[in-house]
């Protein structure tokens, strides 16, 4: 299978055969399991739902899962345009990825809670002289004058940083440890540790 869901877990450094180091992140794939799928004759369209880890689920869910004959897992659909032959629900995934290729992985970023213009957009701040002590990190002026008489949307200010959905594209796979379910992949890979990531292979 060209994609698949996983547990983000720690950061680490390996050598390569020339003795260099670079940094990895470990993703945990042994867990994901097919928890269902759609059809294009039933539902209007082909899909994959992978299942992860196990989750507190509601009734509706708990009664869902049960007649899928699983517990209740934590679940992303993936659209495809033809049904895999032999796909069953229950069934481990089998990931089509070999080391040096290169995969795409989407997670959601740490949040940092409220942050100002400095941190959030790099915002050189005020001066630090002339008798300016409390202006260091303030956005300064933010109108546009009589015209328009107001702050257009989008302006960039002070507000919620993180906790936002981001892909991080070209990541190169560096080993497959399939007797662990591990994949390590070169580089960062955007969320907090033990979170959940979609992979795919690279568009």
């Amino acid at each position: 299978m060209d994609f698949t869901i996983g547990i983000k877990k720690e950061m680490t450094q390996i050598y390569d055969e020339e003795g260099k180091v670079f940094p990895v992140t470990l993703i945990d794939i042994s867990k994901s399991i097919v928890a269902g799928t759609k059809t294009q004759e039933k539902d209007g369209y082909n899909a994959v739902i992978l299942g992860i880890g196990e989750k507190k689920a509601n009734k509706a869910e708990t009664t869902k899962f049960k007649g899928l004959k699983i517990v209740p897992r934590k679940a992303v659909e993936f659209r495809i345009e033809e049904m895999p032959e032999g796909l069953e629900t229950g069934a481990e995934v089998e990931l089509d990825i070999k080391p040096d290729q290169k995969i795409d992985i989407t997670g959601t970023t740490k949040g940092k809670g409220f942050a100002g213009v400095v941190k959030r957009w790099g915002f050189k701040g005020g001066p630090k002289t002339h008798g300016q002590s409390d202006r260091q990190r303030a956005p300064g002026s933010i109108g546009s004058g009589t015209t328009p008489g107001r702050v257009y949307k989008g302006k960039k200010m002070g507000g919620r940083m993180g906790g936002e959905r981001q892909t991080t594209g070209n990541l190169r796979v560096v080993k497959l440890d399939t007797e662990n379910g591990l994949l390590y992949v070169k580089g960062a890979v955007p969320g907090s540790k033990n979170s959940y990531v979609l992979i795919r292979k690279a568009r």
